[in-house]
């Protein structure tokens, strides 16, 4: 096993380490001194010299940070809601139900992310349904207008057209803070709505495996104490899903990160760079623009981020020894 893992996976990624600090157009032998060494050049391109290159990879950290931010916390409670309902003992139907809710997980994405563009078209199924309420649906996969910026600027608080103060003087990373404040794009919000429904049917699995392990015994002595179904799962259920709860924030914080498919399908970070993603920035700088070791540099980068949050998130979801409080 070991010997696999140091083939397929640990030499592999020294390798791709190795091409991140080349110039290379793929063309040539990396490993045969071909390729002119950069160093740091790549990293510093990304992060710190102005330029072209650190806006796309600033732009591309914003929309995903955004598509993490809504679609962990709303893939988490929806799956554990729906784990709570198909885990009812005198619920009917329930493997019917749960067919149903983890159907769209086993569904090629490549599939759904096509359905949806049609689903979500101008003329689409989606606008059609919420033109019966009188409701005009946007052009939603050509619109590149944040949803907080345009909420601030309905409100009239923010000119989004031309804004003005701290957060346009202010940059960071070749972006102003209202561009990074501005929130998801239309087409974003889409691809999230995607993200969420083709993913929380294997995380109610997951939860449901682990509700099923909880002890009947301790549920009965709770429900013996007078404790109601709002107490049982705050201070039953919820504490004995801790580890679940950890996989699942880390399985979703990893598979967010990484996002590749829907964007590649459903926009290629269109309209206006607003669904661009690390991961499929560090996909066309290395096949369409022939730089791979930029596209190198923008895994590793994204690899560190990725080790960072869930460091951060093990952490903040440590099981936390009680206090010895002083005798009197």
């Amino acid at each position: 096993m070991v010997i696999v893992l140091g083939l397929f996976l640990v030499l592999p990624i020294l390798m791709a380490l190795w091409v991140s600090l080349l110039h290379w157009d793929g063309q040539s032998n990396p490993f045969s001194g071909q390729a002119k060494f950069a160093g740091l050049d790549n990293y510093r391109a990304l992060l710190v010299d102005d330029g072209l290159d650190r806006t796309l990879f600033a732009t591309s950290l914003r929309n995903n940070a955004y598509y993490v931010l809504l679609t962990v916390p709303v893939q988490t409670v929806l799956a554990l809601g729906l784990a709570l309902i198909v885990n009812q003992r005198l619920l009917r139907a329930r493997s019917a139900l749960r067919t149903a809710f983890f159907f769209p997980s086993v569904t090629s994405s490549i599939a759904v992310s096509t359905i949806f563009l049609f689903l979500f078209q101008g003329s689409g199924a989606v606008n059609t349904a919420l033109s019966w309420i009188g409701v005009k649906g946007p052009n939603w996969f050509n619109d590149p207008r944040g949803v907080l910026s345009m909420l601030l600027g309905g409100l009239g608080l923010v000119d989004t057209g031309h804004p003005t103060g701290p957060l346009a003087d202010q940059s960071f990373l070749g972006l102003s803070w209202f561009e990074w404040l501005a929130g998801p794009s239309v087409a974003m919000c889409t691809i999230i709505l995607l993200a969420v429904w083709t993913t929380s049917g294997t995380f109610m699995l997951i939860f449901l495996a682990a509700l099923q392990d909880i002890p009947r015994e301790l549920e009965e002595a709770a429900a013996i104490e007078g404790v109601n179904r709002r107490q049982m799962l705050r201070y039953v259920t919820l504490p004995a899903l801790r580890p679940v709860l950890f996989l699942v924030l880390t399985l979703g914080l990893i598979s967010t990160w990484q996002v590749f498919d829907q964007v590649y399908v459903m926009s290629q970070g269109a309209p206006g760079n607003t669904t661009l993603t690390p991961a499929f920035l560090s996909y066309s700088s290395a096949f369409d623009d022939a730089d791979f070791g930029q596209g190198a540099a923008i895994a590793f980068i994204l690899l560190a981020l990725i080790l960072t949050m869930t460091a951060a998130q093990r952490y903040l979801l440590r099981e936390r020894a009680p206090r010895n409080r002083r005798s009197r």
